[in-house]
């Protein structure tokens, strides 16, 4: 591998449209923020009944997604891939500007936003709550060591990046752990108490994140300019795909753990062949938008020559993402609560009923501002700190890429 050299995103007309752009979601964000805070959550689509609406969707998909946008830069530091540690600075920045995004909505969505000082100033470690807070904010601390190591032009500092890299890569496990333990150890409702969500977390987030860590990796790349290799870019890809694949294996088994155990099985019924939302975001949605149609075009002969296959199959696992978060937080919530099982129970509240929800705008509006958050501090930290390598082109970043890049070119010749 040559010698990389990192330079700052230069600052043309397209770099503050895109800020102007992303600046204007996150304002629209800020006023369905207030629009709420001062209205009530009456305004929402969540009840008593559904607590977390879409803007939980948004934010628990990108914390899981940031866990694994870190793994690019893991396994360059970790697992000595060369062709991947060019790629750590900006896969570190962007880690840490995914959860900033989806802690964002979480904070704004809480009603009482200014509560949330109770929840840093008071801990009930009998909570996983409160677990996951002290998570979240190690992630931050972890990440910036980590770059901080990665970018100082000190000897004495650049010795420890491997190790620096491991505790990220630990923490990250860690963090999305919590995460899934959320809801695999949520016992009252049908639709989490599930062991498996823990791995199953783990798994989506290395899909998620790489998805996310392609399409904005190969949008800057392509706004200014800079060499990007297609070795690279298919290797990343495939990678895309086992991830995907994974993911979906894991999916698979938890849903056949519910079908195997009789007190889940009228859930399993709801969400499998229910024929409601939930059903077709988890076949259509998941199923063949996020896995069938990802895996399709990431092995096609296409993917080898050309930068398109590559960035529909990330936004489309990305879509994906979305669908099944909604199935497992807003599905696992709209079934009904089994007070007593094997018991009928009729009262006048609601017992028994599946419960209704729909997303209202604003709570779309914060989602999606919390997304657009994430993207502006990636592409903002790209214009003032060393990030992204002058050349991704194959040739200096792994000659093996670039051997397999030409007869991938003499074949397409021949």
């Amino acid at each position: 591998m040559k010698r990389i050299h990192y330079s700052l995103l230069e600052g043309r007309a397209g770099y503050y449209a895109a800020l102007l752009v992303l600046g204007a979601i996150i304002g629209t964000g800020l006023l369905a923020f207030w629009y709420m805070e001062h209205y009530g959550h009456i305004v929402t689509g969540m009840t008593n009944q559904i607590v977390w609406g879409m803007p939980h969707v948004f934010a628990v998909f990108l914390i899981v997604a940031a866990s694994g946008v870190l793994n690019v830069a893991s396994i360059g530091s970790v697992f000595d891939r060369k062709a991947y540690k060019p790629l750590s600075r900006l896969s570190a920045v962007m880690a840490a500007a995914v959860l900033a995004g989806g802690l964002m909505i979480l904070v704004l969505d809480l009603g009482r936003p200014d509560r949330l000082i109770v929840a840093m100033t008071y801990y009930n470690f009998k909570s996983i709550f409160a677990w996951n807070m002290i998570l979240y904010n190690g992630f931050f601390a972890v990440v910036l060591l980590y770059l901080f190591v990665q970018m100082s032009r000190s000897f004495a500092v650049q010795k420890y990046k491997k190790h620096a890299g491991m505790a990220a890569f630990l923490w990250r496990l860690i963090l999305t752990t919590g995460t899934g333990s959320i809801f695999g150890w949520l016992v009252a409702r049908q639709g989490y108490d599930l062991a498996v969500f823990a791995p199953m977390f783990i798994a989506m987030s290395f899909s998620f994140g790489l998805a996310i860590f392609l399409l904005l990796m190969m949008a800057l790349y392509r706004a200014v300019g800079r060499p990007l290799g297609h070795g690279l870019v298919n290797r990343l890809g495939r990678l895309l795909g086992v991830f995907v694949a994974v993911a979906a294996y894991f999916v698979a088994v938890a849903h056949l753990t519910n079908l195997y155990a009789p007190e889940h099985q009228a859930y399993e019924k709801f969400i499998l062949a229910g024929g409601n939302i939930y059903t077709w975001l988890l076949w259509g949605g998941f199923g063949l938008i996020g896995t069938a149609l990802p895996l399709f075009l990431l092995f096609s002969n296409a993917a080898r020559r050309s930068f398109a296959p590559v960035a529909w199959a990330s936004l489309l696992v990305i879509l994906g993402g979305l669908a099944l978060m909604y199935v497992i937080i807003i599905g696992g919530q709209a079934f009904p609560l089994v007070m007593f099982p094997g018991k009928e129970v009729s009262s006048g509240f609601v017992d028994g009923v599946i419960n209704s929800y729909t997303p209202s705008l604003p709570e779309i509006a914060l989602g999606l501002a919390g997304a657009a958050l994430a993207v502006a501090i990636t592409v903002f930290a790209a214009r003032v700190l060393p990030i992204l390598p002058r050349s991704l082109a194959d040739d200096d970043v792994d000659p093996h890429l670039a051997r397999a890049a030409d007869v991938v070119e003499l074949k397409k010749a021949a």
